[in-house]
């Protein structure tokens, strides 16, 4: 055999291997595919509801939420329903998000729903500064961050999504100031625990995954903070299913809930769960471009704001 016939035959030999692996590869692509398409058909068959029932949480959910206080020293996450989403998987069709429109005094005290792919991943880095004032909203002052203009649906789980219809469209940015999507929200509650479940509503549509994710602020009759905030998330295919409510709380800070007016107060202690991490923030401003955010909230329990300093535009 010649060196030319020796040559050739390595290329072929080569040749097969690549299409081999190819096929191979193809074939373990498609039965993925069809496994997780098979995974959601059977687990959204168990919802009896039909799809035009969206679910989340009820009237007599919200009212008996809105009626608890926070006990300083005390976990600031409660769960509802046993910590299991009440979405109907069946309602998933479309990544849109439904916006309720603002209550009489002006707040959103409604659920917003979202219905991800991972399309709807935005690019955080081109998050823009925000300056509507929700309902109850006080501009921080003092050195002492207590505020954030929180968003309902997170920004960085609205990407592609208009926030005045709700629809997808193409090369729409993620949804940062929009009044019916903002509530004024602690630093605390909206920096370390409710980034901490949207992380995993965004690793969740990283991996391919059809969610319904809901949120809902807790207000007690017409004050003008919100008490708390309900969230609650179902993947399709039921591997991603949580329903909570986080306290709207800051440590070493009194709220009036009336108003939104705060003061100091150093028995206001607030538990850290150990699986929070501050690090799944996907913002470092707090919603206010010309601040700059200074430390941590120590674990176990925090008792004292973070700080921040103004920075020139």
């Amino acid at each position: 055999m010649t060196v030319l016939s020796r040559i050739s035959k390595v290329y072929r030999t080569a040749l097969l291997l690549m299409v081999g692996l190819a096929l191979g590869g193809g074939w373990t692509t498609y039965r993925d595919f069809r496994h997780g398409q098979q995974a959601r058909l059977d687990f959204a068959q168990h919802d009896r509801r039909p799809a035009s029932q969206v679910g989340g949480l009820t009237t007599s959910q919200y009212q008996q939420l809105a009626q608890l206080n926070y006990q300083p020293g005390s976990t600031p996450v409660v769960l509802v329903n046993h910590g299991r989403s009440i979405l109907n998987p069946k309602a998933w069709r479309r990544d849109h998000v439904i916006y309720q429109q603002l209550d009489r005094a002006g707040r959103a005290s409604a659920s917003n729903t979202a219905f991800l792919n991972s399309r709807n991943h935005a690019n955080t880095s081109l998050r823009t500064t925000q300056n509507f004032q929700p309902a109850g909203w006080h501009s921080n002052s003092g050195g002492n961050l207590v505020y954030n203009r929180g968003h309902l649906i997170a920004y960085s789980l609205t990407g592609g999504i208009d926030p005045r219809t709700g629809q997808f469209r193409a090369g729409a940015l993620g949804d940062q100031n929009n009044p019916r999507n903002l509530f004024t929200e602690t630093d605390f509650t909206n920096e370390v625990l409710q980034t901490h479940y949207e992380a995993r509503v965004r690793h969740a549509i990283e991996q391919g995954k059809h969610v319904i994710y809901q949120a809902t602020p807790i207000f007690r009759g017409d004050e003008q903070m919100a008490r708390g905030i309900n969230l609650q998330a179902l993947s399709t295919d039921g591997t991603l299913n949580f329903n909570v409510f986080l306290y709207n709380v800051e440590p070493g800070v009194l709220l009036n809930y009336q108003s939104g007016s705060s003061q100091a107060d150093s028995r206001m202690r607030v538990y850290i769960p150990t699986y929070m991490n501050e690090d799944d923030s996907d913002d470092r401003s707090a919603g206010d471009g010309n601040l700059r955010v200074v430390g941590h909230y120590p674990t176990p329990f925090a008792d004292a704001p973070r700080h921040y300093y103004r920075i020139s535009q």
